[in-house]
């Protein structure tokens, strides 16, 4: 499989850039004691996170639930989720965080993405991952065990859709068969994300994504883990810019000076101290950090209103 080229298109350019940190928010933003979206709800807290100045906002795809998955919230599908926010949104990105890759057809994945991307006047980045449950996989008619080889193949069709010149790759070439496009066509590539490692080498990551999107770890964890990125691009997309980005649960304290608790993939912290995490993370080697809000106690318009006035100034410029 070659690897891929990017554009580097601005949505790419505004969320991802080589010794700056960008914030996002990952959706839905609920309470902690709420599991079903209020979705009049969400898209107006999408309006205000576009106008205080975050820059992406992150939406997942779990298929299915069940009652021994630890996740309890609805999910909105992705892709109904992401029109409405295209029309509801003016400049912040909508990224896909990520979009299960193995258990949707390709195709219809391609299809979806560029018609986001039509209505958000190109915003979208689409993140991909593998997914992990294998009762979820069953019941989509798939093996978990094939997963690694499953991922790599729809992705290369992904990216022959969605870049340019748009080519699709179908499954089966019957004799006669006419060429297919993909309308409507986009201006530039969307650019593609790797979501959790989706059972693939960061190597491989680094020669086909333009960046690698994980999960919180403790400081010195991430560390080992942007060292390993950074080894993998340099040895497999030497001299192009690979982005590197986290999902973090943020409980932002109304006392401004509250040191930091670590909770699980996150902490409970004052802003003051967030500031210093941020600067970490940042001089870390992380492009991206996507907040997880859990709003203990305290409003998520407020929550996300401090952080627009007194977090994000400091690392997105004008």
């Amino acid at each position: 499989m070659a690897e891929t080229s990017y554009t580097s298109p601005d949505v790419a350019g505004r969320v991802f850039s080589d010794g700056a940190l960008s914030i996002g928010l990952s959706l839905p933003l609920m309470k902690a004691d709420e599991t079903v979206a209020n979705v009049r709800q969400q898209l107006d807290l999408a309006k205000l996170a576009d106008a205080l100045g975050f820059r992406a906002l992150w939406v997942r795809d779990v298929p299915l639930n069940s009652v021994d998955y630890p996740d309890p919230v609805g999910h909105l599908d992705p892709w109904a989720f992401l029109g409405a926010l295209s029309t509801q949104t003016e400049r912040i990105a909508l990224g896909t965080g990520a979009i299960v890759l193995t258990l949707r057809h390709p195709l219809h994945i391609a299809k979806a993405a560029v018609s986001v991307s039509a209505l958000s006047q190109g915003r979208l980045l689409l993140g991909l991952g593998s997914g992990d449950r294998p009762g979820e996989y069953a019941a989509f008619g798939k093996n978990t065990e094939e997963r690694r080889a499953l991922f790599q193949r729809n992705w290369q069709t992904v990216a022959a859709a969605v870049g340019l010149p748009s080519q699709v790759l179908p499954d089966l070439a019957t004799p006669g068969a006419p060429d297919f496009l993909l309308l409507p066509v986009t201006t530039s590539d969307i650019p593609l994300l790797a979501v959790g490692s989706g059972s693939q080498s960061v190597n491989w990551i680094a020669r086909h994504a333009l960046g690698w999107m994980t999960y919180h770890r403790e400081p010195e964890g991430q560390r080992a883990r942007y060292a390993m990125w950074r080894e993998a691009v340099a040895r497999d997309a030497a001299g192009a810019f690979r982005a590197f980005g986290v999902t973090t649960k943020l409980d932002l304290s109304a006392d401004p000076n509250e040191g930091a608790t670590v909770l699980p993939l996150g902490y409970r912290v004052g802003r003051r101290a967030l500031l210093d995490l941020l600067k970490s993370m940042r001089d870390s080697g992380t492009h991206h950090v996507s907040f997880a809000l859990s709003a203990t106690g305290r409003d998520l318009r407020d929550v996300m209103t401090e952080l627009g006035s007194e977090v994000l100034p400091v690392f997105h410029a004008p």
